[in-house]
């Protein structure tokens, strides 16, 4: 047989294993070459006199991560795309087409093409492991999955599931993969050869969907279902924004009963979407994401790789301190969480059960990270943690006590930590004996959603100290960005004066529904009165108070009344809006009238340029590193607009010279707060069109 790179072909007990190790890659991916190489495999394996074939990873973290990403931008035109698309196609088909069984045996992450590539096999068994994914991904990216995954998908366990899967693009664990249908068999790791080789022998009727879901793929319903699942987008994403899941829903609205028809046209939707802007954008935003891992990984300096991070001691079991506490157990750490309040702590620990029941679903992983979610109202945990972190209320002094007996208490190695929200690290660690300990792990509200975690350095914090905190960020799964200490950091910093001003559209009477439906049209993922309210006016107010005082400006007098007033939003019923059930039913108003100059393109523009002077400001400041890493945190911190790339990127599409008067106007209209930061004149300069 001949030799090949990334693929090994082994006959053993009449089976034929294909093994797939890309040599001195972490994880597997489907570049060009290795499509090529698996043609190549395919042709020595029909020769073969076995009774099955079980397609395999050598990799110990994964099966098929996807396609390689890095290939995507290379990627200019629709017939790149086209011939790219057609050739993994005419690939994967072949393993469709194998007269002997076929089986996937996933260890590991199973995303995107490798899905797709498992899909093509007759059967597919996985390791019951709750850190491995399974998914369909690609509209992250700004596709759809175009190596016939939604054809197989629907067919294999219909198209209601399948549509959440492909149009979400969210991930399953092997147990829900399981109960939906995607694979055969879900089983301990050390089963799972026996699990392949099992189903090549019984040779059991590939997985089919049937019944309602077998109808809804024939004539009107299908018809029905496609408007149905239309309108379920269109209230989370538009079409001009993310194009893909229409496309998704439109070619099986067409196609759907027509397999041969359905993949064709596959095929020349995904290719046509990958030269979009969107697509562009958002391949980009995940390299973004891999820089930001990457920081995680190595930190400052290689020597915190290894590091375990076993044990987390957090004070302050109120939302932030109880949920931080929460994600570290579901993430395999053994958590002390301090509180003198027992029922704060069982509020806490109440939501942690609510948490690890709705990611790992089997009672028995439940009970597993209860056993590590350890409440210690005598705070005793502090002597043993590797890291402990302070989540406290916001008030220096409060802080600064805490952390003068935690130096006591603590191991002299362990990571000294405040979550704090805008408070200078310089502040805190004043008491210190060693100033240096301290560091920022600034998490984001709510802690299980929001992947960013700013590493806030303080003008003493060691390098090393810093490193090992974005090393201990990776460790619980979320992504670092290094930030100076300074009032607000970063992501406040550029929240705070862009939900400012939306309170101050409010004071003019502008409804608040429209305020946030202006946002959201932009690409918000919330507006900004429903963020308000669903972080806490109280918290507002305290961070804009904090800012206000290093930046100047006044604080809205209307924010300050409904904080007097008790009315603080989500968490007491009553903020701007009027909340039911965890849900906003109606708006708190002013009476007044929307004057001539607050039309929905001005209101945008009042919005989203208070939010971009911020973005200036911060990076001329050197507040981030550079534009990648502030690009990076306001999408993954504050939800901007992934389909634009991020602010800075979306400053330079949109040319800055252009942007620049146009906030220009805005300050000769409506004063100071939009006078143009520092920076943007040296900005427009270095970017010009």
């Amino acid at each position: 047989m001949a030799k090949l790179r990334n693929w090994t072909i082994e006959e053993r007990d009449n089976l034929c294993i294909l093994t797939l190790d890309l040599p001195k890659q972490r994880q597997n991916v489907l570049s060009s070459a290795v499509i090529t190489e698996l043609d190549q495999a395919l042709d020595q394996i029909e020769k073969l006199d076995v009774k099955g074939l079980i397609v395999k990873s050598a990799k110990a973290t994964g099966f098929i991560a996807g396609a390689d990403v890095r290939e995507f931008q290379q990627i200019e035109t629709g017939q790149q795309a086209a011939e790219f698309v057609q050739f993994a196609n005419q690939v994967i088909n072949r393993i469709e087409s194998l007269t002997m069984p076929s089986v996937a045996m996933i260890n590991g992450h199973c995303l995107g093409g490798g899905l797709e590539l498992a899909l093509a096999c007759d059967y597919r068994v996985a390791a019951d492991e709750p850190a491995i994914k399974l998914g369909l991904p690609e509209v992250k990216l700004g596709i759809h999955p175009g190596f016939g995954g939604t054809v197989r998908l629907i067919e294999i366990i219909g198209a209601r599931s399948a549509m959440d899967l492909i149009l979400s693009g969210r991930t399953v664990i092997p147990y829900v993969a399981k109960k939906m249908g995607v694979i055969d068999l879900c089983v301990p790791t050390r089963q799972l050869e026996r699990a392949a080789e099992f189903v090549i022998n019984k040779k059991p009727p590939p997985k089919q969907a049937g019944g309602i879901d077998k109808i809804i793929n024939f004539g009107p319903a299908r018809y029905l279902m496609a408007q149905y699942l239309k309108r379920q987008v269109s209230s989370k994403a538009k079409q001009s924004h993310y194009p893909a899941p229409y496309a998704v829903i439109e070619l099986w609205k067409e196609h759907g009963d027509n397999r041969d028809a359905m993949l064709k046209a596959e095929q020349q939707s995904t290719s046509k979407l990958f030269t979009t802007t969107t697509a562009k954008n958002l391949v980009k935003v995940f390299f973004l994401q891999e820089q930001l891992k990457k920081i995680g990984k190595s930190g400052t300096g290689k020597s915190c790789r290894n590091e375990n991070f076993q044990r987390v001691h957090i004070i302050g079991a109120g939302v932030m301190g109880g949920d931080i506490a929460a994600w570290c157990a579901l993430r395999g750490v053994t958590v002390t969480l301090h509180d003198r309040s027992a029922e704060a702590l069982a509020r806490a620990t109440k939501r942690a059960h609510q948490l690890f029941s709705k990611k790992l679903k089997q009672p028995r992983l439940v009970e597993r990270a209860m056993d590590r979610f350890q409440q210690d109202p005598a705070g005793n945990g502090a002597a043993s943690a590797d890291v402990i972190i302070e989540a406290i209320f916001e008030n220096a002094e409060a802080k600064i006590s805490l952390f003068s007996d935690l130096a006591k208490a603590a191991k002299p190695d362990a990571i000294l930590a405040t979550n704090t929200s805008s408070i200078p690290l310089e502040t805190i660690s004043a008491a210190l004996p060693r100033p240096g300990r301290l560091v920022g792990l600034h998490f984001f509200n709510p802690v299980a959603k929001m992947q960013l975690i700013e590493i806030v350095r303080g003008k003493k914090t060691y390098a090393k100290v810093s490193a090992r905190a974005a090393a201990f960020a990776n460790r619980i799964g979320r992504l670092p960005v290094p930030v100076k200490s300074s009032p607000g950091f970063l992501v406040n910093r550029v929240l705070t004066p862009y939900t400012l001003e939306a309170v101050e559209l409010l004071k003019k009477g502008v409804p608040a529904s429209l305020i946030d439906k202006v946002a959201t049209n932009f690409g918000m993922p919330m507006g900004p009165i429903t963020l308000a309210d669903t972080v806490g006016l109280d918290i507002c107010y305290q961070v804009g108070e904090n800012l206000s005082k290093h930046f100047g400006g006044a604080l809205p007098e209307l924010l300050k009344q409904k904080v007097n007033n008790g009315h603080l939003g989500k968490k007491t019923g009553q903020g701007f809006y009027i909340w039911e059930k965890g849900r906003h039913k109606k708006s708190w108003s002013l009476k007044g009238n929307m004057t001539s100059g607050q039309q929905v393109d001005d209101i945008e523009d009042r919005l989203i340029f208070r939010y971009l002077n911020e973005c200036i400001a911060c990076l001329h400041e050197g507040i981030v590193e550079n534009r990648s890493q502030l690009d990076a945190a306001l999408i993954f911190g504050t939800g901007f607009a992934p389909f634009t790339g991020g602010p800075i990127t979306h400053i330079i599409d949109q040319q800055p010279a252009a942007m620049l008067e146009r906030l220009k106007q805005l300050h000769n209209r409506y004063g100071d707060r939009f006078k143009p930061s520092s920076g943007w004149e040296e900005f427009a300069r270095k970017n010009l069109p």
